[in-house]
């Protein structure tokens, strides 16, 4: 199982987020996200917000630390990206 995190250079509600993707499945997204306590309501299209304070816990638990511009690329490669405006099939 390989997941993936940005770094917490996101800003919203008064925090910095974090991106956790899966560049093979949503399953093993999800998956990965329950195993570190995560709630369903963090997962938005084709990610889960992590605030910052969560970040070394999904990186302890296995989550690989890429940079956001190549979180993007695996996402979009893997055929798994869902920009916003666009309708999720």
């Amino acid at each position: 199982m390989t997941v993936y995190i940005d770094p917490p250079t996101w800003p919203g509600h008064g925090r910095m987020w974090s991106h956790l993707v899966s560049d093979v499945s949503f399953s093993e997204l999800h998956a990965f996200a329950a195993s570190i306590g995560c709630p369903p309501k963090a997962f938005e299209r084709d990610h889960y917000d992590i605030p910052e304070h969560r970040y070394e816990d999904a990186v302890r638990a296995g989550a690989l630390e890429i940079g956001s511009k190549e979180l993007v690329r695996r996402l979009t490669g893997a055929g798994l990206r869902r920009p916003k405006g666009r309708p999720v099939a």
